[in-house]
């Protein structure tokens, strides 16, 4: 079934390119309909991801961390996920940093420069100290889910199953109705992925349709340079996984085809998250740990955001013919890894990450109109290394923490592993 549900994928994938192209070179007066009206059915399915994704995070990570023990141990995971998320974060902005170093795809720039005063309408103020530290708190537990917030989430879950630790007579029965709402969420999530293919020729066809294939030729340097330096970091990430889990991480790779092909096509890394945390389970990772390691991830480990951060900033540099020494880029590296952990929840966050940190080391922000029409497709390649990254770090945090079980088979009408959902409720043991 695995196997099958990723051709459909792969066809839809083709078939919008094709579609797309064909949209767009024969109906070109009416092409932006066409898209808007094909990318309707993208956006159900991703509001459809987004209806699942509170419960969900909220579920699994509620009883994984209700039943990891001692708070001391959920401590010790914290700062080992945290260690191995910076670590991450400082790889990928330094290679891409490199990168645009060595390729130099802004130096002699074909294409007529943005006016340096001309704005991109983006919230550069969206960044500040405060206001990452004031957004990590919820105001409303129900704000946060509506507005799904996965970062607010994960800080209510914390507390709520830390007291539940500490309650442990009174919390036995909300903890054996949690549980059962994970695997409720989970058959849920099941039926909202059959749609997937379908979403993803959506995608690909509205985009391809809107904006034609030639649009890529215009910044084909700078896209291809962006593109070899993602490969080059999915090597380093793939690389670091066969060191640290070993042969068997192949197997890992096999299973998250599915959502880094969703990821890819849809340019969103929350479209994958309900695929990506079933592969690792599949894996054989605790899901006390994958419930914990992955919602936190898509807020401190987005290893293709991080790349693209670095790697348009200089860019936009060199077309500006803006001369900026090693120490200066340097400063600029450090900066975008605080600044790019304080962007949670606000729209195209790459984006804003960019524009707030070019003005300050004095780089026209209005460079960055250049690469805003090609944002999605830069955008698809993002997302699918965040999912490779946070897998991979899901994975290593559990083979650190010795939960890093046999792999699991899946028969045809399972949703998921029993140890999908946090805790060993009997009722459910033979799920």
């Amino acid at each position: 079934m695995s196997n099958r549900f990723t051709q459909y994928i792969l066809a839809a994938m083709v078939l919008g390119i094709i579609m797309g192209s064909a949209i767009y070179n024969f109906l070109p007066d009416t092409r932006g309909d066409w898209a808007s009206s094909i990318n309707l059915i993208a956006v159900i399915f991703l509001r459809l991801i987004k209806m699942i994704i509170a419960p969900l995070v909220f579920a699994t990570l509620v009883g994984g961390i209700a039943h990891m023990g001692s708070g001391a141990r959920l401590g010790r995971i914290f700062a080992k996920t945290m260690g191995w998320f910076v670590s991450a974060s400082f790889v990928s902005l330094l290679l891409g940093l490199v990168m645009v170093n060595l390729l130099q795809p802004g130096a002699n720039f074909p294409g007529t420069l943005p006016d340096k005063a001309q704005s991109t309408g983006l919230p550069v103020s969206a960044f500040s100290i405060e206001k990452f530290l004031t957004h990590l708190i919820p105001t409303s537990i129900a704000d946060a889910m509506a507005q799904n917030e996965i970062l607010q989430i994960v800080i209510f879950a914390v507390f709520f199953s830390v007291a539940m630790g500490a309650l442990p007579e009174r919390s036995k029965q909300i903890l054996s109705l949690i549980d059962d709402l994970g695997h409720i969420m989970l058959k849920v999530t099941s039926y909202v992925m059959l749609f997937a293919p379908i979403a993803v020729w959506a995608a690909i066809t509205a985009t391809v349709a809107k904006n034609g294939l030639l649009v890529l030729w215009k910044l084909i340097v700078f896209m291809g340079g962006f593109y070899l330096s993602l490969f080059l970091l999915w090597g380093i990430l793939v690389i670091v996984g066969f060191i640290v889990i070993g042969p068997r991480y192949s197997h890992l790779l096999r299973l998250i085809r599915e959502p880094l092909m969703i990821a890819f096509s849809t340019a969103s890394s929350e479209a994958a998250y309900p695929k990506t945390l079933e592969g690792l389970n599949k894996f054989g990772a605790s899901s006390r740990i994958s419930s914990f390691v992955l919602p936190l991830g898509y807020s401190f480990n987005l290893d293709g955001t991080m790349m693209y951060c670095t790697f348009a900033s200089i860019f936009i540099a060199q077309t500006y013919h803006i001369e900026m020494s090693l120490s200066t880029q340097l400063a600029m590296l450090a900066t975008l890894m605080i600044t790019s952990k304080g962007v949670a929840g606000v729209p195209r966050a790459s984006l804003v990450v960019i524009a707030s940190t070019l003005s300050q080391f004095g780089i026209p922000e209005a460079g960055l109109l250049m690469i805003m029409g090609i944002d999605t497709f830069l955008d698809m390649g993002r997302s699918a290394t965040n999912v490779i990254g946070n897998s991979l770090a899901t994975a290593v945090v559990a083979k650190w923490e010795g939960e890093l079980g046999p792999e699991h088979a899946m028969g045809p009408g399972d949703v998921v592993p029993g140890d999908m959902v946090p805790g060993e409720v009997p009722a459910m043991a033979g799920h």
